[in-house]
């Protein structure tokens, strides 16, 4: 079998607060193959941002390893990290807040080039600053464009272009469409898979949009406070999924069918536990209308019940 280019194992990232310790990502493990996509959905505040910023080393681990091509990338001195960012970058969220508003596009996509200097002169970068808003759909007249300029489609093609300019192969793709008109995220979405296929690009594409995830993920991972509690082929998952809570996601997708009324079957109902020192046991069992005494006591291992389907519950016994 080939090594994975990315392997996450036993990763933890916890934050220090008044109120005690977040556990923002808490002993998760995931190996993810070259030019596939892993597809992290959660809810809100789960740490899919968190585990996707941990991956890169932008926030360092509080336990586990990170192996990049079967490399741990955790303590690498400076010198080695910048030099591996050029294989490793990230889409951020919000295209209006991650582009510096006193730069043009011509020289938010140069930037990088010029922090590594891979090119010897500004004819070469240009060149290559041309070609990069070709690949991404963006015409020669938006080269001297300010971000504010733009429409949030535009803005965020000049971020895709940014993390191509080093030529990576592996990109934390973190919720790129969510802020997006429909209409708009359709169209990133296929540039990114046309995008993919052309470069050889493996993703982590977090996303809290269950179509979205559905339509460009190989593999779905699904998170829950911090811990991952179910993962699977993407079909599988949708067809056949085990964990309570991946259910309930499943089941709260809207039917856009004229006359059809959306009902939820199972409610989920009870508190979100705190993130903040949590108490032992699966911390979805508040919520969970099959927990017992066990699931409230007792933390279920992620373990793979089916090939390449994993799950984290006590309804599946050990």
């Amino acid at each position: 079998m080939s090594t994975p280019i990315i392997e996450c194992r036993n990763l933890k990232k916890f934050f220090g607060t008044p109120y005690g310790t977040l556990h923002a990502v808490d002993n998760v493990s995931f190996a993810l193959e070259e030019g596939k996509t892993l597809g992290i959905v959660g809810e809100s505040g789960c740490g899919k941002s968190t585990l996707g910023r941990t991956v890169l080393g932008l926030h360092k681990a509080t336990e586990g390893q990170v192996l990049f091509e079967g490399r741990e990338i955790q303590d690498l001195p400076p010198a080695e990290m910048k030099s591996l960012r050029k294989e490793m970058q990230i889409i951020f969220q919000d295209p209006y807040s991650s582009l510096n508003p006193r730069d043009t596009v011509a020289q938010i996509i140069a930037q990088p080039m010029q922090i590594q200097g891979i090119y010897k002169t500004k004819a070469e970068i240009n060149e290559r600053v041309a070609e990069l808003m070709d690949i991404v759909g963006l015409g020669p007249r938006f080269a001297n464009t300010y971000p504010h300029e733009m429409d949030g489609g535009r803005r965020q093609r000049v971020g895709i272009a940014r993390a191509l300019a080093m030529n990576p192969k592996f990109v934390v793709c973190d919720e790129p469409v969510s802020a997006l008109d429909v209409s708009i995220q359709a169209q990133v979405l296929n540039l990114m898979m046309d995008l993919q296929e052309q470069m050889g690009l493996t993703y982590l594409f977090i996303t809290h949009n269950l179509a979205v995830v559905k339509h460009i993920s190989d593999d779905i991972a699904v998170m829950y406070l911090g811990q991952m509690v179910e993962k699977a082929q993407t079909d599988d998952l949708f067809s056949h999924p085990l964990h309570p809570y991946t259910q309930a996601l499943l089941q709260a997708i809207p039917i856009p069918e004229i006359g059809h009324k959306n009902s939820i079957k199972n409610v989920l109902k009870g508190e979100i536990t705190s993130p903040i020192e949590p108490k032992p046991g699966c911390r979805f069992a508040p919520r969970c209308p099959y927990a017992t005494e066990k699931c409230h006591s007792v933390e279920p291992a992620f373990r793979e019940l089916e090939p390449d389907h994993f799950v984290a519950c006590h309804l599946f016994g050990q």
